[in-house]
């Protein structure tokens, strides 16, 4: 396998897409917020002391999509078109399962932008609730789908 982000010498690179054409690109990535019961109970009924705090993640995971470029350095700036993030929480397992999917008609794939979203929306999770619990854990960030470009489909079976 060969890695496209170096040139003949060795130096880092920002690999050059301008010879590709735009498509469809889609990408879901997913990471995992474990925490307490008592705690989830309390993100879930929204009664932290610092707010609505699925609702604040989703905005961050919204933005960290946006700003992928200014902290990945090698990644492309592209137009994103669509950026939802997602939250399933399991009582039982004292969980939320963040899930976010970007979407662009671009050059290149948007994998980094999804992967950036999930962790910055779990990173706000743990960032409003720290302060009920120290112990949370953030764990299973991966791609989980991506779609657009020559390499097709790829699918992470769970």
């Amino acid at each position: 396998m060969m890695f496209n982000h170096f040139d003949e010498a060795g130096r880092a690179v920002m690999v050059d897409v301008t010879g590709k054409q735009p498509t469809l690109r889609t990408a879901v990535a997913v990471a995992k917020v474990a925490m307490r019961r008592e705690t989830l109970e309390m993100v879930l009924q929204g009664v932290t002391s610092k707010g609505d705090v699925l609702a604040v993640a989703r905005l961050a995971g919204i933005v960290a999509a946006k700003k992928t470029p200014e902290l990945i350095p090698l990644s492309h700036p592209l137009a994103i078109h669509a950026v939802s993030v997602e939250f399933v929480s399991d009582l039982d397992s004292g969980t939320i399962r963040v899930e976010s999917t970007v979407k662009a008609l671009e050059r290149t794939g948007v994998e980094m932008e999804a992967l950036v979203s999930a962790s910055v929306a779990a990173l706000t999770i743990y960032d409003m609730c720290k302060g009920i619990e120290k112990g949370i854990e953030i764990t299973g960030t991966h791609l989980l789908f991506k779609e657009g470009g020559k390499s097709g489909v790829y699918r992470k079976e769970e």
